[in-house]
């Protein structure tokens, strides 16, 4: 079942919202993809889907009370997923309170009615950056965000491909190593659990890194210790490039992409990912039509969920 972008006026901004397993984020954005207005309020760790969802409630209040509000006029949603864009549900990963909620709903009654559209979060990424960002003079994309979890969404044939259920281009669960670890969805060696961030500072942790004074134990850190040197952080991150330049080249085999745009907050890290990135790719894109696939940083940064998100509440995205 496809779901059918909302018919919407031809003017006024909309609200997005763009929710992960650590930060719950929203915006007003207008029409040219600009943000006006932010709210942000940490994902509560707790095993109470109704917890979670108040804090969606203080979110949208923060940006109700704005004197934007009168003039949006529909609701976009980029979130982590599994999604149901058609359903209109959510079970991401990476919020175990949340099975099956009914999302979408929810939203349009915390807003009053408003239409609300509903896309996986690297869909929403896709789309940010097919729009405003890196990939949009291409034509054929894969877009990824590389953060707490490993997301991405497709753009071919110039538009972007959420798919009938919004998950298309879900590549943080490709599977990289068949006799890998498990992972939370069920399957073994995804990319996700080689490359999300606290698997790079884990993985740097347990072969002898140590964070400095005041630091904690995440990839922020790690990627500090790989500019300086450290042998533990730098193989870390180069482990989680091979992976990525693996997933990125099996998708190149499938669809044709003609260049990876990589986001969010691990890919801050700079070069201490993409150049061990770049250097793996040609072993896995062998192929004639997958060895000019470029790889680009996104430059939506931390918008891009919120952005992409909003794509979505315009009707700018293909069922």
């Amino acid at each position: 079942m496809t779901s059918t972008p909302t018919a919407l006026p031809p003017a006024g901004p909309v609200a997005a919202l763009d929710i992960g397993g650590t930060k719950i984020a929203g915006a007003v954005v207008d029409t040219d993809g600009r943000v006006l207005l932010r709210a942000r309020r940490p994902t509560p760790a707790t095993p109470d889907g109704e917890t979670v969802m108040a804090a969606v409630a203080a979110v949208l209040g923060e940006l109700r009370a704005s004197p934007l509000w009168p003039s949006v006029r529909a609701v976009g949603i980029g979130s982590a997923g599994p999604v149901d864009r058609a359903a209109g549900t959510v079970s991401p990963v990476n919020i175990p309170a949340w099975r099956g909620c009914p999302l979408r709903d929810r939203v349009r009654e915390l807003t009053g009615g408003l239409p609300v559209e509903l896309i996986g979060d690297g869909a929403a990424v896709a789309a940010a950056e097919h729009w405003v960002g890196a990939a949009r003079d291409a034509s054929d994309a894969l877009c990824m965000v590389v953060s707490t979890g490993v997301g991405g969404g497709l753009v071919l044939d110039g538009r972007v491909r959420p798919g009938p259920t919004g998950n298309a281009g879900h590549i943080g669960h490709i599977s990289v190593d068949l006799d890998g670890d498990p992972c939370p969805c069920g399957a073994r060696g995804c990319v996700e659990g080689l490359a999300r961030g606290p698997v790079i500072a884990r993985r740097a942790f347990e072969n002898g890194w140590r964070p400095g004074p005041g630091e904690d134990v995440s990839a922020v850190a790690v990627a500090a210790a790989a500019r300086a040197g450290h042998p533990a952080a730098v193989a870390s991150f180069a482990r989680a490039g091979r992976a990525l330049a693996a997933a990125i080249a099996a998708v190149g085999a499938l669809v044709e992409i003609e260049v990876a745009v990589v986001g969010g907050g691990v890919a801050e890290a700079g070069e201490v990912l993409f150049a061990p990135l770049r250097a793996a790719l040609p072993e896995y894109a062998t192929l004639s039509f997958t060895r000019n696939l470029r790889v680009l940083p996104a430059s939506t940064g931390a918008d891009a969920g919120l952005i992409g998100a909003a794509a979505a509440g315009l009707g700018r995205l293909q069922g």
